[in-house]
């Protein structure tokens, strides 16, 4: 899928490549995920387990946003990590990239977690609060 920006830059929705990695990962360290980016083997192996893993690539720009989640296909789509570069933020490209992802699996509900930062853009895409539970090993 192609979006066009203001400035007509351009950029595609594409699935995501193996060689897509150190972008995403450079993406994460510059918007503090650090755990991510610490545990680069296992984030890299989540990536090839992903059901659903979209790159956004922009014209002159690179990897500039992505989504990885997980599907069933039929009822859930669980979005692990929606990221949009900060230079790209505001311009429509995170709606545009969920849109894409549902349009590929429209019998699902998305769900998502979000944080205490990012919980109005979701709300302001029609997505509603619900409440849920988190634990990892060793905790």
């Amino acid at each position: 899928m192609k979006l066009v920006f203001h400035n007509n830059k351009t950029a595609v929705i594409r699935p995501y490549q193996e060689s897509d990695f150190q972008q995403i990962q450079e993406l994460n360290t510059e918007e503090g995920w650090t755990n991510l980016v610490i545990e680069n083997d296992n984030t890299k192996e989540a990536w090839k387990n992903s059901t659903v893993s979209y790159v956004v690539e922009a014209e002159g720009d690179g990897v500039v946003g992505y989504v990885r989640g997980l599907t069933d296909t039929r009822i859930t789509l669980y979005i692990c990590e929606l990221l949009i570069g900060k230079e790209y933020r505001g311009l429509g490209v995170g709606k545009e990239l969920l849109q894409y992802v549902h349009q590929l699996y429209p019998k699902t509900r998305i769900e998502m977690l979000a944080s205490s930062t990012s919980h109005t853009f979701y709300e302001d895409q029609g997505y509603r609060p619900f409440y849920g539970f988190r634990k990892t090993i060793g905790e």
